[in-house]
Formats: structure tokens, sequence, C-alpha cells
């Protein structure tokens, strides 16, 4: 077998060509038509006693195209990789040098590939290079957002004879009023729950806020809830069909009152909510909470970094060539729904896609930047970090935590994502060190707008 490899270094690609020669493919073709021999079935012969030259003459010409495919596809690959060629797509068949084939009356053939290298990109960078660097303000404003989130959550309701508020739980007997006394055969529900805060109508709602326990409220429910049929008929335990009947008055008869009262600034809620011993006072469990609200942003910071880098990194790398017909034959291959027409529209920027993408193992190649274990499992902890605290949880316990990461990092999709996120943060580091860097401190506010 003779494989040879022809340079175009005007587009970089390539041809690549393998000969191949009886003596090649010969043995093993000869053993795998004995072992097709063993299946084959033929009428007046017993499985696998089908003489030899009849299995070649019905099916040598089949068995000797999948030897030869076999053979070509193995030996192209191994080439590419031994050779350490780094290509784009896949080989495309060349539609000019290939030399026809006849399976039948040869038995040296000879194939020729078309290969799209990836042009070497090696970009410099200095201090004259300037970039922006997005920090988000913890503000006092969000710190004491979570400080009540967590007074709330760790909260507990207690029963109450004040007069009610707004968010007061209410409890007791609700009655359907007609001419201004319980009407007979008419609407009651006893332990009926209700919350003042729900009412839409501010009158309605009104008539709650002046009543204490024991009182007896008269309001109608249509106007409380200015119609909204699924909450009346929630609160009267009927039909939501039925509830758009409802236009009388009813009593509320106030039997008990539950107030849910914050959780108070000591150790105890310290602990609950940050873990035991990590904080023993308030100044100390502010700090903690800005400290963690600002990790939470650091991937988003990272992201939005490079982000903007990458601009400075494709002009950089000036405009290397690409091997731009044999890229599109592989592309419009491997997308039969595309067409020759939109593939041309959105090519340029598939390009500008491949020169970032290149630019970035460039540095990373000459940066030597790995990724470890360690690193893996310390990124997905800090996404599962900020997942919880989505729902208030800043602290969770190690196991459960643990526990999350494990099953997160069982998808391959997500760990592949976790590596090139892991990769994407190192980098920014490394440009962090090589650029002029102009650190811009934003609101949440300003930051999100930086996505808009």
């Amino acid at each position: 077998m003779n494989i040879s490899l022809q340079n175009n270094d005007a587009d970089n690609s390539g041809i690549l060509k393998i000969e191949i020669v009886k003596a090649d493919y010969a043995e093993k073709l000869e053993k795998s038509m004995r072992n097709f021999r063993q299946k084959v079935a033929l009428p007046g012969f017993r499985k696998g006693m089908v003489p030899l030259g009849m299995v070649k003459k019905m099916h040598g010409t089949q068995l000797l195209v999948e030897e030869i495919n076999r053979l070509v596809s193995d030996s192209l690959f191994d080439y590419i990789r031994d050779n350490k060629l780094n290509i784009l797509g896949e080989p495309m068949p060349n539609e000019t040098e290939q030399k026809e084939l006849n399976f039948v009356t040869q038995e040296d053939f000879e194939f020729s590939f078309d290969l799209a290298f990836a042009p070497e990109i090696k970009i410099t960078l200095n201090k004259r290079d300037k970039l922006t660097s997005y920090k988000v303000l913890i503000d006092d404003e969000m710190v004491n957002e979570q400080v009540e989130s967590y007074r709330s959550n760790f909260g507990q309701y207690d029963e109450v004879d004040d007069t009610i508020v707004e968010k007061d739980l209410l409890k007791g007997t609700l009655a359907e009023l007609e001419n201004g006394a319980v009407k007979e055969g008419g609407i009651v529900v006893e332990e009926a729950v209700l919350m003042p805060f729900y009412l839409k109508d501010e009158a309605e709602k009104a008539k709650f806020l002046e009543a204490k326990k024991n009182s007896v409220v008269i309001f109608n429910p249509k106007k409380a809830y200015e119609g909204a049929n699924a909450e009346i008929a929630s609160l009267l335990k009927i039909e939501k069909d039925k509830a758009e009947e409802i236009t009388a008055d009813f009593s509320f008869e106030i039997e008990e009152i539950t107030r849910h009262n914050l959780a108070e600034l000591n150790q105890e809620l310290f602990d609950k909510a940050l873990g035991e011993g990590a904080v023993s006072n308030e100044e100390e469990f502010r700090a903690k909470i800005k400290s963690i609200l600002a990790e939470q942003f650091e991937p988003q910071e990272n992201y939005k970094f490079l982000t903007d880098a990458r601009e400075l990194l494709v002009k950089k790398a000036g405009d290397p060539a690409f091997a731009d017909s044999i890229l599109k034959r592989w592309l419009l291959e491997t997308n039969k729904k595309q067409s020759a027409e939109t593939l041309d529209e959105e090519f340029p920027k598939l390009i500008e896609d491949l020169k970032y993408q290149l630019v970035k193992e460039s540095l990373v190649k000459e940066h030597d930047i790995k990724v470890e274990d360690a690193d893996i499992e310390a990124f997905a902890v800090r996404i599962a970090k900020s997942q919880f605290a989505q729902y208030g949880m800043l602290s969770v316990p190690e196991d459960v935590l643990g526990g999350y990461v494990k099953d997160m990092l069982k998808n391959k999709q997500t760990l592949q994502n976790i590596i090139d996120r892991v990769v994407e943060e190192k980098l920014s580091d490394v440009l962090k060190g090589l650029v002029k860097i102009e650190v811009n401190e934003v609101s949440v506010e300003e930051f999100n707008k930086l996505f808009a």
C-alpha cells in the first residue's frame, strides 16, 4: 500500500491518495469469504458446506467492496492520526483526480480524498491591547433582600390576637347571606382559609384589616376577587362554573389568626442559613452573603469578558486561508436539508466562528491550559450552588451538594459543557494577564442590559 499527500498551501487543502494492491487485502478477503461461507445457506447444500468457489462467484464482489472500504477507511484515519494532521470536517472524495473503479475487473485500486486543513493561527497580545472586564457591584439593597429572604424562610407562624395585617392567615367559618342573615340552605364553609393580601379590591380588603379574632366580617367575594372565578371557587369549595353565579355577601367569623414572624438576626439564623459556625455576628453574616452573591456572578463576568475579547482575538488572527470549497461540500453532505444558496449566505459567519475557535485552541496550546478532574468538580459545585441560590439556599449540606454534582456530571453533554466553560475561564485568566484591563463596575441591572 502506498499513501501520499499533496499539499496546497494557498488554501490549506490537500489531496491524499491511497494506492492498494491485491497483496494488501488478499489474505483478509480470503478469511472474510471463509467466514461468510459458514453462514450462507443454499438449496442442496448443508449450512457451511457451500463450495468456496460458488461463494466467490456469487458474493465475491460484495465482499471485496466491503473489505476495500474497510481497508481504505482504516488507512485514511490512521494516516491522519499518525501524522497529526489537523483537518477540518472530514475527508471528502476528490471530484477530479479520483480514477474510475471496477471491482469486477480490477485488482489494484487508487482512492483520492480532499482534506481541508486548519490554518495555523498564532497571535501576539501585549499591554497595548485593551479589554474591559465587568464587575457586578453587590450593593446593600441586594444584601438586605437576601437577609430578609433568610429571615422569612427560617421564620415561623404564630397565632396572634392583634388587629389583622395583610399577610395574616385567617381561619374561620364562611356563610352565605340573604337579606343580612345566614341563607337557609346556602353555602357554609367551616375552617375556611383566607389571606387579605390576595384580595384585589381595596375596599373589601380594608374590612378585614379593621378586624380582630372572634369578630365577623361581612364581605362580597365577587367584589373582593374582582370576579376571578378560580379564587372564588377555591375559597367557597365549589366548582369553578358555579362561582360565576355567586353575587351574594358572605360572613366570615374569624376563629384564628396566624402570622408569619421573621426569624431574629441571631446565631441560630446564621447557622441555619450559612452552616454551623460559618459566621458569628450580623456584620460577618452580611459580609459572607455579599461574598457569596459576588461569586455567583463570576462565571457570567468571565463569559462576558471572553465574548468581548472575541473581536480583538479574531482581528489579531488576520485573514487565514480556508479550503472553502471542501468545507462547503462537507457541510452540504452532513446537512441534507441545507441548500447551497443558504450555505453561501451563512458561510462567512461560519468561517468567523471557526477562526475564533482556532484562535482559542492556539492560545490554550501555547499557554498549556489543562483541565483536571478537580477543576471540573469545582466548577460543577459552583453551578450547583448558583442553582440552589436562585431558591434562596446559599448554604446547602455537603452531602446534598455532592450528590447533586455527581448526578450532574453523569450527563455527557453537561460534562462537556462544564469542561468547555472551565477552559474558557482559564483562558480568560490568561488573557487578563496579557492585555491591559479596564475594570468597569456596574450594577446588576446594568450588567444584565449588556446581554440584551
